[in-house]
């Protein structure tokens, strides 16, 4: 328990306020603001003490427009390595061939939706034809693998799809050129996995080895000096993360922004300290959770983390 504690102070409008100020003034304002600030210090903490940052994220995520965000921060190095479900591959590729979401409403007829091909993900609305055409056109990618070997990690399998798509905003796209590995330990549980099983039927020595990818990603974990997590929403990839580096003594850093309850025993809200009991995060590792939803709450982190760090400048020097 603190004995000197901050004051608050009022939160006041200020003409062409930009977002890192407004951020900044959330050190003193509370709630989950105070949150906020200081999932933006542990992250600024993370990267001045050249921690390697593991980024994971569900699909949902990827379905709204903070796909490009992603992209963007894969691109710029801010992050090593992406842990995230099946569903952010199909949907990124599926965006990354033209194919349109739109905005829709939470409370509709979604018998009447479907019966216009349109599949509801919260407000927002994913045609059905986007997913023939991801089926037309994963299968030539993956007769062209076969043709190259039988047995592939899934990470191995995305790179191949990160292979095929030209999209700046595609996660996929900056993760294969940027040579930043992605991880799918749930890779079946969506569209890819029926084109996998599908074409495993026929050709029944063609296999997608997840235990390998563990091995490989735990292997890399020793190798980091230190080793912090963002952890956007809860689920597979979350845990995941934390799992992998219970070997090493469990993560340095970890921020966590979820809507998810720690009172139920999910994974998803289960809190730092929980993990802290498992050796997923070390005793003193620096964490810190902020209960709120990512499309609002992780642009307000991320770019004022990117402002006071001059990240953006810092990459464009490099690439000079």
């Amino acid at each position: 328990m603190k004995e000197v504690w901050d004051k608050i102070e009022d939160l006041r409008y200020k003409p062409d306020m930009k977002v890192k100020d407004l951020v900044g003034d959330f050190d003193r304002l509370g709630f989950q603001s105070i949150q906020v600030h200081r999932a933006v210090e542990l992250i600024k903490e993370m990267k001045k003490d050249n921690a390697k940052i593991v980024f994971t994220f569900t699909s949902n995520m990827v379905t709204s427009g903070l796909r490009g965000l992603f992209a963007q921060l894969i691109e710029m190095k801010f992050v090593d390595v992406v842990i995230t479900t099946v569903g952010s591959i199909e949907e990124d590729f599926i965006k990354a061939h033209g194919n349109k979401f739109v905005i829709g409403e939470y409370h509709v007829n979604d018998t009447k939706l479907s019966a216009k091909g349109l599949n509801r993900v919260g407000n927002i609305y994913i045609p059905t034809d986007s997913y023939i055409d991801f089926e037309k056109n994963v299968r030539p990618i993956l007769e062209k693998m076969y043709a190259g070997k039988k047995i592939w990690t899934s990470a191995e399998v995305i790179r191949e799809l990160g292979k095929n798509v030209k999209d700046k905003n595609s996660i996929l796209y900056q993760a294969y050129k940027n040579n930043v590995e992605i991880h799918c330990p749930a890779i079946m549980d969506g569209a890819l996995g029926i084109q996998l099983a599908s074409f495993q039927m026929e050709h029944p020595d063609f296999k997608v080895d997840c235990v390998q990818d563990l091995n490989a990603i735990i292997n890399e974990f020793f190798d980091y000096k230190k080793i912090g997590c963002i952890v956007l929403g809860g689920g597979v990839p979350k845990h995941y993360a934390i799992l992998s580096s219970i070997l090493r003594d469990g993560m340095d850093y970890a921020v966590y922004i979820t809507t998810a309850s720690p009172y139920s025993g999910s994974a998803s809200g289960a809190s730092t300290d929980e993990a802290r009991s498992w050796g997923k995060l070390k005793g003193t590792a620096n964490a810190v959770t902020v209960h709120g939803e990512a499309s609002i709450v992780f642009p307000l982190v991320i770019f004022k983390a990117l402002d006071d760090l001059k990240f953006s400048k810092k990459t464009k020097a490099k690439k000079n």
